[in-house]
């Protein structure tokens, strides 16, 4: 299990939920991805995406200007 990090900054819906897709991709199962974003969108679009697609989300962090998502890769 390894970890890896997006930056998704500065990128609107629905960027940020294909370059995770694009990303998680690449990825093996149990590995962790931090998808760091600034679109507030993403706090339901991207957890969505990982419900329908197998994976889990781990932690989801709110700041001032920027969101943070923690995804768990599925099978």
């Amino acid at each position: 299990m390894s970890q890896f990090e997006l930056d998704a900054r500065r990128l609107l819906c629905p960027l940020p939920v294909i370059r995770t897709q694009d990303k998680i991709k690449t990825l093996s199962v149990g590995d962790v991805l931090v998808v760091t974003c600034t679109d507030p969108g993403v706090m339901q679009d991207i957890p969505a995406w990982a419900r329908i697609n197998g994976h889990k989300v781990l932690k989801s962090e709110s700041g001032e200007y920027e969101f943070v998502i923690t995804i768990e890769v599925g099978e």
